[in-house]
């Protein structure tokens, strides 16, 4: 007679041998090494087979919380639509960072610290005014972010927490600088400095827009939508950049380095591109009245819904709700984007349809951004770098976290090897 399980165990019966194993459940999963256990004669260890990630945990987190099933979207225990409400950028990013919200003078001093760090070296001007006329925007964020590390070498050393916070704000406050030099760049207008009397989102949009007025102000609204899109962007949980992040990150090298890393996973088109897809889907429709053929499309597999549906989210994406919102006080400003009737028309009758709501596919958050970021002016391939200024704040949290994990190790992911084996060496006159 055996003992009955113990509580909490996976009992794994190994039908090759007719072996069983109990395997420990701890907060709803296993320790992927303890299929290790699980072998038969001549056979190497059980391990997973999981292609992208799917449901694989690469750590413990206490950043992010994601239920995909029921739209709940919270940094740090807080729901994203009271963070959106309530918050600037900076405070939600103080708090991805250090897990509290910060009373008032601990937000005038990160206030103060992110804004006295905004300026860069020359030489990194120098650096971006060399890129052709053409240069992608992300890819001369890329490159200007990783020439950092070599302005502040002293970032190796990760392990002084004081070294380790001085980059993580010189970085925060930074971004936006380079972000607008590269879109200055594309338009072949001189780049403007930062303006430390402006705050976070101000000054972005001073250094973006400003030209020879003697000192740019931005319509409080403009500010309110850009504060708004960049908390609902500072994180996403384990998404393919933060994974970037940490799985680079793992290998001891500086913030700097591992951030370019996220950077280059967002500038693919199937995770930082999508808003874009979104306006060329709706350009493509061309009026409201061809909405309901496009749909017939989509049933018959002749057309894509792009800027609905997510890996994550099987429910409304609590982001795309406040977005929407958030459209009417830019449209206010800017006037109404002629997209935006198609969009709306769109989105109600996917919602209505059986087709689209047995599969789960709800708007996400590129089905508006797209919107506002072309009635705000900025060219599709400026997008993504809206995205990546931002999501800085949710990968450093997320690389900070891990520097400080026991459990951390270097990232070095199995594979199912299928190729040929040992195989003899064959002359060159005999090939």
């Amino acid at each position: 007679m055996t003992d009955a399980p113990k509580a909490d165990t996976l009992t794994v019966r190994d039908n090759r041998t007719g072996t069983e194993y109990e395997i420990a459940i701890t907060d709803g999963h296993i320790k992927a090494a303890d299929l290790k256990q699980i072998q038969a004669e001549g056979q190497p260890p059980l391990a997973t087979y999981d292609p992208g990630f799917v449901n694989t945990a690469s750590c413990r987190s206490t950043v992010t919380y994601i239920d995909g099933d029921a739209g709940i979207l919270e940094y740090r225990g807080y729901p994203i639509e009271q963070l959106a409400e309530n918050s600037t950028y900076l405070e939600v990013a103080y708090l991805l960072l250090n897990g509290e919200l910060p009373n008032q003078q601990q937000l005038d001093t990160w206030v103060h610290d992110v804004t006295h760090h905004t300026f860069v070296h020359e030489n990194l001007r120098t650096l971006m005014q060399g890129f052709r006329y053409d240069a992608h925007p992300m890819g001369m964020m890329q490159s200007a972010v990783s020439a950092l590390s070599t302005f502040y070498p002293e970032a190796i050393d990760f392990s002084d927490k004081e070294n380790r916070d001085l980059q993580i704000t010189r970085m925060i406050a930074k971004m936006p600088t380079l972000g607008a030099w590269a879109f200055r760049h594309s338009q072949g207008k001189p780049y403007v400095y930062p303006d430390n009397d402006l705050s976070y989102a101000e000054n972005f949009l001073a250094m973006l827009f400003k030209m020879s007025e003697p000192k740019y102000e931005a319509d409080p609204r403009l500010v309110k939508a850009l504060e708004v899109l960049f908390i609902l962007h500072a994180d996403h949980e384990q998404n393919c950049s933060a994974n970037a992040v940490r799985s680079v990150g793992s290998s001891g090298v500086d913030p700097y380095s591992a951030v370019t890393a996220g950077i280059g996973a967002l500038y693919g088109p199937l995770h930082g591109g999508a808003n874009e897809a979104v306006l060329r889907m709706l350009r493509r429709i061309g009026t409201k009245d061809k909405v309901g053929e496009f749909i017939d499309g989509v049933k018959n597999g002749k057309e894509r819904l792009m800027g609905f549906g997510h890996r994550v989210y099987k429910n409304y994406d609590p982001r795309a709700k406040i977005i929407k919102k958030a459209t009417d006080d830019v449209f206010e400003v800017t006037g109404k984007n002629p997209l935006l009737e198609i969009a709306t028309e769109l989105e109600k009758i996917a919602l209505e349809d059986e087709y689209f709501v047995s599969r789960k596919l709800y708007p996400n958050v590129d089905f508006y951004s797209g919107l506002i970021y072309e009635a705000l002016q900025f060219p599709p391939e400026m997008f993504t770098v809206l995205f990546t200024i931002p999501r800085t704040s949710g990968w450093l949290a997320q690389w900070s976290e891990m520097v400080e994990d026991p459990d951390n190790k270097i990232a070095r992911p199995k594979q199912v090897y299928v190729g040929e084996r040992t195989r003899d060496f064959v002359a060159m006159d005999k090939r």
